[in-house]
């Protein structure tokens, strides 16, 4: 086949080092994403938290009565987006809708006993996991990463 080339595995990473891949910052960013979600669904194993479920858990537990709005807000994802999760996290019995005093269109989310419970152990996880993949980085590489990547996440808020 003309233009199409085989590569042995062992070339293949030099193949792609070589390309201009290696020089876009989404590229990078993308491939490290797969590895560190790779990680983290394995950290929590297969009937764990997913990473969204984690994430608008952790919300729950640290803002407790939030409404389904504003926890879509903080997540950057659309309301629509959030039932599924939101109807998964309840049928692990981690949370429990209320009504909002008032305004009974909207329902506020509270975390369970076991979804706290929950919550601790998975969080304790995730700090494991985070500190076994990054174990080659210093706390100071860390800290730039993480204040990089901060950077480029409020370009979202202000949109």
């Amino acid at each position: 086949m003309p233009g199409h080339a085989s590569f042995a595995a062992a070339d293949l990473e030099d193949t792609v080092n070589a390309s201009d891949l290696e020089d876009l910052i989404g590229y990078n960013l993308k491939r490290a994403y797969v590895i560190v979600q790779t990680d983290f669904r394995d950290t929590l194993g297969e009937d764990g938290l997913s990473a969204r479920m984690f994430s608008a858990l952790s919300l729950t537990v640290r803002y407790p009565n939030i409404t389904q709005s504003e926890l879509a807000k903080m997540l950057g994802i659309e309301r629509s987006g959030l039932v599924a999760i939101v109807d998964a996290l309840e049928e692990k019995k981690y949370l429990a809708r209320a009504a909002v005093p008032g305004d009974r269109r909207v329902q506020a989310l509270v975390p369970t006993k076991k979804g706290a419970k929950a919550y601790g152990e998975a969080v304790a996880a995730v700090k494991a996991h985070e500190d076994r993949l990054f174990a080659d980085m210093t706390k100071t590489e860390k800290e730039t990463l993480l204040g990089l990547l901060r950077k480029i996440r409020r370009k979202e808020a202000k949109a």
